[in-house]
């Protein structure tokens, strides 16, 4: 199995079930999926991870759904989109051995008009975002952190948005790194369109090109999530 390139037909079928989301419509279409979705993002796991060992000799590639494929049902329990689909493909390659989604990663989804590539952790449960901030009370760590996100956003990367408007307790509001602390995840990420190179293999040439820019910041999130095993022990538990 290699990797040649997302399919257009993949896009085509993203488009309609986006009008057709319905859990009946995908099991009469599941052919489909298998072909253009399953088949080249397996390809896609497999070679982009072998790629990303270069970065990270142990990161986690695994060529399946549920494992570095996200599933494409969604759990409404837990979401405000109340269809039982979702219209996008999520794929994730993470470093160590906590839970994925609470692990330093390289992220990409992508949906019928446009793919959103990223390096870090998308969302803190509470004992993650514990961990994250009693981390950057160290003046040195918040520092490091600091140049790492000025020199990605001077290359035209971008952060998220702060979660939180109030300075949290235990933090100078006068210290010129505090604005860290408003943060409810850490990544950096960018967004392109698709474009004829998303259905050639010279895709992962572009991406590898992000995930070398953003190798640092991926080291920064990973030493972070392990440094207080204690708590990390207890985020696992929660999945």
């Amino acid at each position: 199995m290699q990797f040649k390139g997302f399919t257009k037909e993949g896009i085509e079928f993203l488009k309609d079930l986006k009008r057709n989301n319905s859990k009946e419509w995908f099991e009469n279409h599941r052919y489909i999926w298998e072909r253009s979705i399953l088949e080249p993002n397996r390809a896609f796991i497999k070679d982009m991870g072998e790629t990303l060992q270069i970065l990270v000799p142990t990161i986690n590639a695994l060529p399946k759904v549920g494992g570095s494929l996200f599933r494409i049902y969604r759990d409404i329990r837990f979401s405000k989109d109340k269809t039982p689909m979702k219209s996008k493909i999520g794929l994730l390659f993470w470093q160590g051995q906590a839970h994925r989604m609470q692990s330093s990663s390289f992220y990409m989804h992508y949906d019928e008009n446009e793919y959103f590539v990223a390096t870090g952790i998308r969302s803190f449960k509470p004992p993650l975002l514990k961990i994250y901030r009693e981390y950057i009370k160290n003046d040195a760590k918040a520092e490091e952190l600091h140049f790492i996100l000025q020199d990605l956003t001077s290359k035209g990367y971008s952060l998220p948005d702060p979660k939180y408007k109030r300075v949290p307790k235990g933090f100078d509001k006068e210290d010129k790194f505090v604005y860290l602390s408003l943060f409810g995840a850490m990544y950096a990420y960018k967004i392109f369109k698709i474009d004829d190179l998303f259905f050639t293999e010279e895709l992962l040439d572009r991406l590898f090109v992000v995930y070398d820019d953003m190798k640092e910041l991926q080291a920064w999130v990973y030493e972070m999530q392990n440094s207080n095993t204690k708590v990390r022990d207890v985020l696992n538990l929660i999945f």
